[in-house]
């Protein structure tokens, strides 16, 4: 079955069904989040494509099976992607926000069209896919963690018989819950097995993929990012922030006062914002380590977090089932928020 029209003509799309309602909770620093509804079970992972001609997208994952795709500075409903068998634990768009990759629970990831909604095709695996992520500048190629333990990456222009990967790394021992691209040919993933690996997706002489480098943590990487040749890492309570390099000790590290799911680092520099376990959302002075401010504005655990390509707001994923957006500047007028005199 295919999607629903998601990005439909024509565009921009305003649509308001399951979309955002200036109703949110509100919090210190006068912060009013935009709530997202419309799923029906927990929220666990959120990718922004870039700015396009028609705006910025919001592409949520979600246990009810039906990744959504959304304005990303109103939140409203764009489309739905319905073909998934299973809950979607990953998903990714490219910066043209015209192709979405999803990774489910029914052992498949799938590449969509998200000016039509079509899938254009599914890529087999032998457990549930829980990372999945494009490649940067050409997004020609899709790298994907698995549950089996197994690193995928998978050709977009070049597609062997029964879309079998181009490329299988192999050294974990646990699932595989995080990959990121540092470019088109470093690759970082994340595991259960506390080890994040850096690897070299080219061939070397032997015909072999190469594992660069691993670092192992105290606790499970939960959540890494990259910003700018900053990388984010969380584990535990900790964020690790690292230049560009796990091979050295990290540019900083700082713990927060719950058990955390996810970070990310405005592309300034200047702060950065987290969520976990205690239902609460964090903002973080980067170059102090000092609060700046903290606020409840979702029921259960925050699973993800991420800035806007735009960096004038940041989005929320929970177990709540709802998506929240929220102001890097409260008071600002932007997308739905009519901005303060105070």
């Amino acid at each position: 079955m295919n999607g629903a029209g998601a990005r439909s003509s024509p565009l921009p799309s305003r649509n308001v069904g399951a979309g955002a309602a200036n109703n949110g909770s509100g919090g210190p620093q006068r912060q009013t989040p935009l709530t997202c509804t419309g799923h029906t079970r927990p929220v666990v992972d959120l990718d922004f494509s870039g700015i396009t001609q028609d705006g910025y997208f919001l592409l949520s994952a979600c246990k009810d099976g039906k990744p959504m795709l959304r304005q990303g500075n109103t939140g409203d409903w764009v489309g739905t992607f319905l073909g998934h068998k299973g809950a979607v634990w990953c998903v990714s768009v490219n910066d043209q926000a015209t192709r979405a990759v999803t990774g489910s629970a029914d052992f498949t990831a799938r590449i969509w069209n998200c000016l039509t909604g079509d899938e254009l095709v599914q890529f087999p695996h032998d457990h549930i896919v829980r990372s999945c992520s494009f490649s940067p500048r050409a997004q020609d190629r899709v790298a994907t963690g698995c549950q089996d333990k197994m690193v995928r990456i998978f050709d977009l222009n070049h597609q062997p018989s029964g879309n079998d990967p181009t490329i299988t790394l192999k050294g974990h021992e646990k699932t595989v819950k995080k990959v990121t691209w540092i470019d088109e040919n470093i690759l970082l993933t994340a595991s259960d097995d506390k080890t994040l690996r850096k690897w070299d997706v080219r061939l070397d002489n032997s015909g072999s993929n190469r594992a660069l480098h691993e670092r192992t943590f105290e606790d499970v990487v939960s959540d890494v990012s990259f910003t700018n040749d900053m990388l984010t890492v969380v584990a535990g309570s900790s964020v690790f922030f690292f230049n560009n390099s796990i091979e050295q000790m990290p540019f900083k590290q700082y713990q927060l006062p719950t058990v955390l799911n996810s970070a990310s680092l405005h592309a300034s520099f200047d702060f950065f914002v987290a969520g976990g376990e205690d239902l609460k959302m964090y903002k973080y002075d980067f170059n102090s380590g000092e609060e700046i401010e903290s606020y409840k504005g979702h029921f259960g655990p925050v699973h993800m977090v991420r800035f806007s390509p735009d960096g004038k707001l940041y989005a929320s994923g929970s177990e709540d089932g709802t998506i929240r957006l929220w102001q890097t500047t409260p008071g600002d007028s932007y997308g739905l928020w009519k901005g303060s005199s105070n």
